[in-house]
């Protein structure tokens, strides 16, 4: 586990930018077609951790694997020195993206994709050592315990670049992730860009948060995102919610008349 830091914050990410160069695509072609790239990418990267929310398919996923990408990693999740997969070529989003760094580029990090983290256990299995791990197979842990795992026993120096990490993760867990966020940042030692629906992980206190939906990507304030009003609604209420969930269709409620 990282060891607990003074406080007081770094001076700033290293990753300072992601701009797309999009005048010589098809932009009718996937993926630039997602309204969220209808006005390009011009993202400037103010604090050590950043989160991309939205509404499923709307393309913050997408993002974050060619940012990956661009940093070397393998798609399919891991960090440079993982090559269990084989693309010969880059995603035309990720051939696309220009990285602006200072004071220079960081090599060292980590893409964790939750939907093929199976894959990424299984070539750890077959080409490393497990202490690195915790000493258990990743596969001999329960989902949630693969994760924390990685998180406690991986993650160091670099940037961390996550894709819905919350899928595997308890509220409990989630909050040790911010924990292990917290001991790795403050000092500088690392930056995370994370997409993720968890009010709870993008409650992470200086962190910026961009709101990716059809009319393209905005900064938004915590307390204004979709996902922490409409959790602190249904909590507040959840038999108003549940009641309007489970009413007879109307149509249904006329036939019977």
């Amino acid at each position: 586990m990282p060891k607990r830091t003074p406080p007081g914050r770094s001076a700033g990410p290293q990753l300072r930018s992601i701009r797309g160069m999009f005048e010589e695509v098809d932009t009718t072609a996937y993926p630039f077609n997602l309204p969220v790239f209808a006005n390009g990418i011009d993202l400037e990267l103010r604090s050590n951790v950043t989160f991309f929310v939205g509404e499923s398919g709307s393309g913050k996923s997408t993002l974050l694997e060619a940012v990956a990408e661009v940093c070397g990693f393998n798609p399919q999740g891991g960090n440079r020195d993982h090559h269990y997969s084989t693309f010969a070529d880059r995603s035309a989003l990720a051939e696309a993206l220009r990285l602006s760094w200072s004071p220079r580029k960081i090599t060292e990090g980590f893409f964790l994709r939750a939907e093929s983290f199976f894959n990424f256990a299984t070539y750890i299995d077959e080409t490393s050592v497990r202490r690195p791990y915790g000493g258990k197979s990743l596969h001999e842990q329960s989902h949630g315990e693969s994760f924390m795992s990685l998180f406690m026993h991986r993650f160091e120096h670099g940037i961390y670049i996550l894709d819905e990490p919350e899928a595997a993760l308890s509220p409990q867990r989630q909050l040790s992730l911010l924990t292990v966020i917290h001991d790795l940042e403050v000092p500088g030692h690392a930056q995370f860009l994370i997409a993720t629906h968890s009010p709870i992980l993008m409650s992470y206190p200086g962190a910026v948060i961009f709101h990716m939906d059809g009319d393209g990507m905005r900064e938004v304030s915590y307390r204004d995102t979709d996902h922490y009003q409409l959790t602190r609604d249904f909590l507040n209420g959840p038999e108003r919610y549940l009641e309007r969930l489970f009413a007879p269709d109307d149509d249904e409620g006329d036939a019977d008349r």
